[in-house]
């Protein structure tokens, strides 16, 4: 018995450091824009298609890119697309961050919005990507982010793919100039990006929406017409996807507009993969928006 547990110590180890860190498996690079130097991991999966399409994932506030878990790199080689993890630069409080309009970063000149739009041409270019088929993730404040790049950029990607993400007052027009496939991942007990939102900006974030309500603008502004639900299968906690569906048409795909809503009933700030079958989520989402 002590050998077969020594034996199980073993293996669970090595399993552990073969997963290791996205620094362990991705190919560090860096670009210039604007005067400043960016860095990001890039992983190739090991057999990749001419319509293989590019993920870009971001980090939260104060995250680091190359300390991310593995977890999208080994979707990216089973399904057969390339994901880069940038870093975001640090901020006048000397943390990690994406410029997306908090009280505290008044006086950030940061383009963050142009760095990432750079980054994704140049990765399309560099891999020989799909150009239709970029999409954009981020959790956190890399969720912030990806309600910007909809309301900046949204003819850049594809889809774009917020994990519990608050968003801004400045980031919800009524109408994006292109309407653009969306999804969120948001649990109902999150404390950091609060379900109900902070109207009055209490938490030093800025003033920012409920999630149900930013999400209908989201809806609203992709002309989605119809709605249903179902439960996924419960895993830990029960998990509602509401689905909004026959949008204005893509620029990018063509495809209907949809918007998918996940909904983790007593979730908390992360990305849900306790509690659902997350990255495979976002696998869905991406293959049903992908160009081919």
């Amino acid at each position: 018995m002590k050998r077969f547990v020594l034996a199980f110590l073993f293996l669970a180890g090595a399993l552990s450091l073969r997963a290791g860190t996205v620094s362990d498996r991705c190919v560090k690079d860096s670009l210039r824009y604007k005067g400043e130097t960016h860095v990001f991991w890039t992983y190739t999966p090991s057999e990749l298609s001419p319509e293989a399409p590019l993920l870009i994932c971001l980090h939260g506030y104060g995250g680091r890119a190359d300390r991310y878990g593995t977890q999208l790199v080994d979707l990216a080689e089973e399904k057969g697309f390339v994901v880069c993890f940038p870093q975001g630069l640090k901020d006048g409080r000397g943390r990690n961050c994406w410029n997306v309009g908090y009280p505290f970063q008044e006086g950030l000149k940061r383009d963050d919005v142009g760095f990432l739009e750079h980054l994704a041409k140049y990765l399309v270019k560099t891999y020989s990507l799909h150009p239709s088929n970029a999409f954009l993730t981020g959790m956190s404040n890399g969720g912030e982010m990806c309600y910007l790049m909809a309301r900046r950029k949204p003819k850049l990607f594809a889809g774009i793919l917020s994990i519990a993400g608050l968003t801004l007052p400045e980031m919800t027009p009524l109408r994006y100039a292109h309407p653009v496939p969306f999804m969120e991942v948001h649990g109902t007990a999150d404390r950091t990006s609060k379900w109900e939102g902070d109207p009055e900006g209490k938490d030093g974030w800025g003033a920012y929406l409920s999630v149900p309500a930013a999400v209908s603008y989201v809806v609203a502004a992709d002309g989605c017409r119809s709605y249903c639900k179902e439960a996924l299968p419960l895993i830990r906690k029960a998990v509602t996807l509401h689905k909004y569906l026959g949008g204005t048409s893509s620029p990018v795909s063509g495809k209907p507009c949809e918007v998918w809503f996940y909904e983790v009933d007593g979730g908390g700030h992360n990305w849900s993969d306790k509690d659902m079958d997350t990255y495979h989520e976002m696998w869905k989402f991406m293959d049903h928006f992908m160009t081919r």
